[in-house]
């Protein structure tokens, strides 16, 4: 797959991919067989010297540039086609949670990074992305051996694409995240900065580490660093049990049942045909679990249905939420069904595939591919030709306290993304052409952390422009 934006010219212009099939051979010129479906065997030295060529068609210091005289559409243009589709009174509570802060705009503001990053060159070096990387889409959450997870999670725009659009999304939200929390400006650059330091170290370890470790491999410093060990301990809390408090009631006449809270629009009870509906979709959802998920699924019953508000990306696309009961009462499971469209960077690479493939299942693919742990009850399935991902609801999960980030806990947690982010994209992708093409020094840091620095000024003028808008509107 390659993007549409056209590289910088040079006398390299090859794809990666034209250049991995390339012939490799043996000390005495006899071909290496390659496994089945894949192209010619390299070793990790050969892909880091591909990596490192690929500088001659993108130059590491280019990733600096940037600058919003390219654009051809208005950020609110982008912002109102990417609504289309979704519930229409939701859409003014979209808009309202984006306008709360630069950071709020930034969340929701995924169409207009992905429009902004397709007009400028980029490294055909493709990996698997999140997609939306940024500071609150890493979190906790339990893993299927029931032990808490810390990871990126959240993959609605997740696909494969230039590695280098997740690095600058995550960088850009690193220095508008500490902005909000009222750390200075300087700090908000040395955590970028620091976030760029360890997902260069890191894409060269992974280079050097055999591969099953790369697979296996866990960050273990995680309930010494300030922020992560604060989520961890809210994730804790965060149980099935606590869900049942907050999101159901006693029925009065029946005080052994419970239903879920009418709180609309946040929260709304669904009765009726439509709820049959909801609950019908668990049966080919089913069938996309393992066998023996598949079998502990069917050991509850469902109680009720409710649409959920979620995010801030995420609002106005349809999102259901099961309780279901297994074990008695205090066995409580809920399932969030949460409808999934086309990946906001899908217009801008070349892959049409991606555009009738099943998005819950191309969420679930991503998650999959990039994460150590996934949600063991992560699945898809479909409603009145609508795709949705599956998966469980508010199971020991946990993200960032924006409010009580300080100056040195944004350096920890920044590190903390890095090693996070680079991780995912050594599953998701080739961690040596990628080691290759940052190389040791500090240049493809310094380049994105001057990128990330732009961006960042000019999401708050996107921001300003969003927020007039709606007053002018009130």
């Amino acid at each position: 797959m390659t993007t549409n934006s056209k590289p910088t010219k040079s006398k390299s212009s090859k794809s990666i991919a034209a250049v991995s099939e390339a012939p490799t051979a043996t000390p005495d010129s006899t071909p290496i067989p390659a496994l089945p479906g894949h192209t010619t065997f390299r070793t990790a030295r050969e892909r880091m010297a591909l990596g490192q060529a690929r500088r001659k068609q993108m130059k590491r210091l280019a990733h600096a540039l940037w600058s919003a005289k390219d654009r051809k559409r208005d950020p609110l243009d982008l912002l109102r086609k990417s609504t289309q589709g979704r519930v229409p009174k939701l859409v003014a509570l979209k808009n309202e949670r984006m306008a709360c802060s630069p950071f709020g705009y930034f969340r929701g503001a995924v169409p207009v990074m992905a429009y902004d990053l397709s007009l400028i060159p980029n490294t055909g070096l493709l990996t698997q992305l999140c997609g939306d990387a940024h500071v609150r889409n890493l979190g906790a959450y339990a893993g299927p051996d029931g032990r808490l997870v810390f990871d990126i999670n959240d993959f609605d725009e997740t696909l494969v694409a230039p590695f280098e659009w997740d690095v600058k999304r995550m960088a850009t939200s690193l220095i508008l995240a500490g902005r909000e929390a009222a750390v200075g400006n300087p700090h908000c650059r040395e955590a970028a900065a620091a976030f760029l330091a360890r997902y260069r170290r890191m894409m060269h370890l992974f280079a050097t580490m055999p591969v099953l470790e790369v697979a296996r491999y866990q960050v273990h410093r995680l309930g010494e660093v300030g922020p992560v060990s604060a989520i961890l301990l809210a994730a804790k809390r965060s149980t099935p049990l606590t869900s049942l408090a907050s999101l159901t009631q006693r029925i009065p006449a029946h005080p052994q049942q419970r239903i879920f809270n009418h709180n609309p629009p946040v929260l709304e009870r669904i009765t009726g045909k439509e709820a049959d509906q909801i609950v019908a979709s668990l049966v080919p959802y089913a069938e996309t679990l393992l066998p023996e998920r598949r079998r502990f699924l069917a050991q509850y019953r469902v109680v009720d249905v409710a649409f959920k508000v979620v995010g801030t990306g995420s609002v106005g696309l349809r999102d259901y939420c099961v309780y279901l009961e297994g074990n008695g009462r205090k066995d409580p499971l809920f399932i969030q069904i949460k409808e999934e469209a086309v990946s906001a960077y899908a217009p801008y690479v070349t892959r049409n595939a991606l555009k009738t493939y099943h998005q819950g299942r191309r969420v679930v693919e991503g998650e999959r591919s990039m994460q150590l742990q996934s949600d063991p009850f992560l699945g898809w399935t479909k409603i009145e030709g609508r795709d949705y991902l599956v998966r469980q609801l508010n199971d020991h999960k946990g993200s960032l306290d924006m409010a009580t980030l300080k100056p040195s806990g944004l350096m920890e947690y920044a590190s903390v993304c890095g090693e996070l982010l680079a991780r995912g994209h050594a599953r998701g992708g080739d961690c040596a052409l990628l080691a290759g093409y940052i190389g040791n020094s500090e240049r493809f840091d310094e380049a994105i952390l001057q990128f990330a620095s732009t961006y960042a000024d000019q999401t708050e003028r996107d921001h300003a422009q969003l927020v007039k808008s709606l007053k002018a509107k009130a």
